[in-house]
């Protein structure tokens, strides 16, 4: 039988926020075709997700300019477009999360994102900072969905592992929260997130 849930955990990006790198990119490098040339094979998602782990912006950089001479103003444009990567956010995503708040669940963050951006992020999306509390990447130097990060996050909290609920839109992080022994979710949208928290027994 399923444990009755105390914790509820929320992953950020494209949960709470929206995140598309193209969007940083429109007026840098209009072509749609070159554009996506540069994603796959420049600043990909496997080198941004370093920075995730807690690489720095500048070493970031260095490593691809040194292949990519000719590319070193689309390269450093990445960290200086960021704001534009995350326009706006998911009202009603963020309206549950607040309701939860506000009701006296016990909620709290874990996110695959660099130290830096994280801040900026918050700064701009107040709702960022109404949880009790969040576990960065970056600062720690551990990705979703490494068992590590999980554990972490559990010790950091005190939370109880079986009656913690993780919401979360990349199923491989589900995944890796159910292999920590948590419950989760995969985000679909604010519709399926509340019958989700409904089967797990909690009403907003």
């Amino acid at each position: 039988m399923r444990q009755p849930v105390k914790h509820i955990v929320f992953d950020i990006g494209k949960v709470l926020i929206h995140y598309d790198p193209h969007l940083g990119y429109q007026d840098i490098i209009p072509d749609e075709n070159e554009r996506r040339w540069f994603f796959e094979n420049v600043c990909t998602h496997d080198w941004n997700v370093e920075q995730d782990r807690g690489r720095t912006w500048a070493e970031a950089e260095a490593v691809l300019i040194e292949v990519y001479p000719e590319r070193t103003d689309h390269i450093r444009a990445f960290r200086k477009s960021w704001h534009k990567m995350v326009p706006h956010a998911y009202d009603g995503s963020v309206a549950i999360l607040e309701q939860l708040v506000a009701g006296g669940h016990d909620v709290t963050m874990l996110t695959n994102f660099a130290s830096d951006t994280l801040r900026e992020a918050q700064v701009r999306y107040p709702f960022l900072t109404v949880s009790r509390g969040v576990t960065v990447s970056g600062d720690i130097g551990l990705l979703k969905p490494d068992k590590a990060i999980y554990d972490h996050h559990v010790r950091a909290f005190d939370l109880e592992p079986s009656a913690t609920l993780f919401i979360d839109d990349t199923a491989a992080n589900v995944e890796g929260a159910r292999a920590a022994g948590w419950q989760a979710v995969q985000f679909i949208g604010p519709k399926q997130l509340k019958a989700d928290l409904r089967r797990a027994g909690i009403e907003i």
